[in-house]
C-alpha cells in the first residue's frame, strides 16, 4: 500500500528523456539545488506564462535553458526585453552563463500541468470544483487524448473535513511502460486551505521504429528479349505437352480417365437402425400409457390403532375420579372433652381422662347434615345437668 511511482520517471530511459541533462562527481548536489531554484523562480515570475516544463543542460560553465510555454508572447516580451531581464536575474542567482531557448506548446489541453494548474485556478475564484474537472475532461478528450484522470484533494468547497474526488474517461494503463502517460501535480491555494490536483493524461502508445531487414537470396532478374523471340518456344512446348485427340463416332461414350478409375470408391457403412416409438391410438389417453409403463408403488398394509373408549354417560366424573387418584389415607379424628367431664372446682376429686377414640373415615365421605346439627344440642343438654349436680353437691 501507497507504493505509488510517478508516471514520468517509470517511463524516462525508455520513452521519455530526462529534464536535466548534466553529470557530476562533487558538485551533483550544488548542481541539483541551482536546478530547482531555476524552476520555482521562472513560475513565480511569470505564473500567467503557463510554464510547463524546463530543461537544464549543462556544458562546463554555461547553462542552456529549453521553456516550453502555452503563452511564449508574456516570456518575451516586446522586442525581447523580457528575456534579457529573466537572462540578467537567473545569472545573478546561480552565478552562471546562462541562454535561454522558449518553445511554444502547440496543444495546452494535452498538457497534464497546465490542465491541473487551469483548474487549480478556478477554484482559487471560487469556481464549484466539479464543474471545473469536468470542463478540463471535455476539453483534453477532444483535443485528441485517449484516456484522463484528474484527482482533488483537499477542503473542496470549504467542507471541515477533508476529502478526495476521482474523475477519469477513456483509459489510463498506468503500467504499460510504453504507454504515453504525461503527469502534472500542483496546489490551489483557497481561503480555507491548499487543496492539490493531480493530473494523468494517456495519449497513446510509442511504439519501437521497425528497422528493415535484407533478404539474403536476391531478387529475380528479369531478361528482356524480343517478343518473336518468346512467343514462339511457348507455342511449341503446348503442343509437344498435349496429346493428340482422337476423333470418336457420335454414338460411343466417352471413356472415364484412367485417373479416375485407380480411386477406390469410399465405404460406406450400413446406417444403424433406427427405434421408433409408435404414437398413442386414439382411445388410449396419456395416462393410461404412463400406468402401464411405470410399475404400481407397493403399500404396505396399515397398523392397527388402539382405540380408547370414551366413558358413558351415566357414570359420572367424580366416579372416574376416584376410580383413577389413590385413595388418600385415614386421618386421626380426636373429639374435645364435653364440659360437664371437667373438674370441679369445689370438689377436689379428679375424674379419670377418656381415652381418645380413633375414627378412620373415607376421603370421599362426608358428615350428613343432620347428624352435624344434633350433635351441639345433646352436649348443651348434658352440660347443663352437670352443671345443676354439681351446684347442689
Amino acid at each position: 500500500m501507497g507504493h505509488k511511482v510517478h508516471p514520468v520517471g517509470f517511463r524516462v530511459g525508455i520513452i521519455k528523456p530526462w529534464d536535466a541533462k548534466w553529470y557530476a562527481d562533487k558538485h551533483f548536489v550544488a548542481y541539483l539545488q541551482e536546478d530547482l531554484k531555476i524552476r520555482k523562480t521562472l513560475r513565480s515570475m511569470y505564473p500567467e506564462a503557463g510554464v510547463s516544463q524546463v530543461e537544464i543542460d549543462r556544458q562546463a560553465n554555461n547553462v542552456t535553458l529549453t521553456i516550453h510555454t502555452a503563452r511564449p508572447g508574456i516570456l518575451i516580451g516586446r522586442g525581447g526585453q523580457r528575456v534579457d531581464e529573466m537572462r540578467s536575474k537567473l545569472e545573478k542567482l546561480i552565478g552562471k552563463r546562462i541562454q535561454l531557448n522558449i518553445r511554444e506548446i502547440q496543444q495546452p489541453e494535452l498538457d497534464a500541468f497546465l490542465v491541473a494548474r487551469s483548474v487549480a485556478d478556478q477554484m482559487e475564484r471560487r469556481v464549484a470544483y466539479r464543474r471545473a474537472m469536468k470542463q478540463s475532461m471535455q476539453r483534453t478528450i477532444q483535443a485528441g487524448a485517449k484516456g484522463m484522470r484528474i484527482r482533488c484533494a483537499g477542503r473542496l468547497d470549504g467542507a471541515e473535513i477533508a476529502r478526495r474526488v476521482i474523475m477519469h474517461e477513456g483509459r489510463v494503463p498506468l503500467h504499460t511502460i510504453r504507454a504515453d502517460i504525461d503527469y502534472g501535480f500542483t496546489e490551489a491555494r483557497t481561503v480555507m486551505g491548499r487543496i492539490g490536483v493531480k493530473v494523468w493524461v494517456y495519449k497513446g502508445d510509442i511504439l519501437p521504429e521497425k528497422e528493415e531487414v535484407e533478404t539474403a537470396t536476391p531478387a529475380p532478374q528479369a531478361i528482356s528479349t524480343p517478343a518473336a523471340e518468346t512467343a514462339a518456344p511457348a507455342v511449341a512446348i503446348a503442343v509437344t505437352e498435349t496429346p493428340p485427340v482422337e476423333a470418336k463416332p457420335v454414338g460411343e461414350q466417352p471413356v472415364a480417365a484412367p485417373a479416375a478409375q485407380e480411386k477406390p470408391e469410399p465405404v460406406r457403412r450400413a446406417p444403424r437402425p433406427r427405434t421408433t416409438v409408435e404414437a398413442p391410438k386414439a382411445g388410449e389417453t396419456a395416462t393410461a400409457l404412463a400406468a402401464e409403463e411405470k410399475p404400481k408403488p407397493v403399500r404396505r398394509a396399515p397398523r392397527p390403532r388402539t382405540t380408547v373408549e370414551a366413558p358413558k354417560a351415566s357414570e359420572t366424573a367424580p366416579a372416574h375420579a376416584a376410580e383413577e387418584k389413590p385413595k388418600a389415607p385415614a386421618h386421626r379424628v380426636t373429639r374435645a372433652k364435653p364440659a360437664g367431664e371437667a373438674t370441679a372446682e369445689g370438689t377436689g376429686e379428679e375424674k379419670p381422662k377418656a381415652p381418645a377414640r380413633r375414627v378412620t373415615r373415607p376421603a370421599a365421605a362426608k358428615p350428613k347434615a343432620e347428624e352435624t346439627a344434633e350433635k351441639p344440642v345433646a352436649t348443651a343438654e348434658t352440660a347443663a345437668k352437670q352443671g345443676e349436680g354439681n351446684a347442689t353437691t
